[in-house]
């Protein structure tokens, strides 16, 4: 399992640096969740180390490995996978074709097709119809499982539930809580702390670029100064996650 520790990072765009002086650690087999709100630098964040936005200073490493320069496709093979907040399907391909295409660079045996269908049986349904004539539930579920089938090692979730109803939320929160619970190492970056912090270890809150508030997710959901803000919401997430272990 992978041991990611990020150290003094600066990212930025043109002139602009969003992220700054950024320190960050993810242990193996955790779930750790970054939370902030739009324009915190989350997306920013996870563009950092996955290559896409290659950092300014400061290191990114895993298992000791310097991530710098890597391009993002090596870091795939390297097991790091990102599921975007815009999800990037390919609209005009069927959702197996799509699925397919995930676990492309990394020769992913069918089993691991039949895993996701496991996961969302509604894919195996829809396996046939084109990612455009989903729903964004469904498209949802369709990013994390052409995530998965390049079998990561460190898997990061950009907002998986934003612009999605309440009880597919709870269906992917559900996923992830599976995920994590077989020990997967998972980045999750939210601006609904209520569900992040019910599945995750630990937490960072981002505010324009820097770490403000860091801790277990028992310490952050107690602390005031996470405020309602980030805390607002009934629905009950725990109940949600908790619901792996009975289905």
């Amino acid at each position: 399992m992978p041991d990611l520790r990020i150290n003094g990072l600066n990212v930025g765009y043109g002139r602009a640096t969003v992220i700054e002086s950024l320190d960050l650690d993810v242990k193996p087999g955790e779930l750790v969740t970054v939370l902030g709100a739009n324009g915190a630098g989350k997306s920013t964040l996870l563009n950092g180390i996955m290559g896409l936005c290659p950092p300014r200073a400061g290191s990114v490493t895993l298992d000791g490995v310097d991530l710098a320069g890597l391009r993002p496709e090596q870091l795939v093979a390297r097991g790091v996978v990102l599921v975007p907040e815009r999800r990037e399907l390919f609209g005009n391909l069927p959702v197996e074709v799509n699925l397919r295409l995930g676990g492309y660079r990394t020769g992913a045996p069918a089993q691991s097709l039949d895993r996701i269908y496991g996961l969302f049986p509604i894919l195996a349904e829809r396996r046939r119809q084109k990612a455009a004539t989903l729903s964004g539930g469904e498209q949802q579920m369709l990013a994390v499982g052409r995530a998965l089938m390049a079998e990561p090692r460190l898997l990061m979730l950009d907002e998986p539930s934003i612009g999605l109803a309440p009880l597919i939320v709870q269906e992917i929160l559900r996923v992830i809580w599976q995920l994590k619970s077989e020990g997967l190492t998972i980045i999750l970056v939210e601006q609904n702390a209520r569900l992040a912090l019910s599945v995750a270890d630990r937490g960072y809150v981002l505010e324009v670029g820097r770490i403000v508030l860091e801790g277990s997710s028992a310490e952050l959901s107690a602390d005031p100064r996470l405020g309602q803000a980030y805390l607002g919401g009934a629905a009950d997430y725990a109940a949600a996650r908790d619901q792996v272990y009975v289905d």
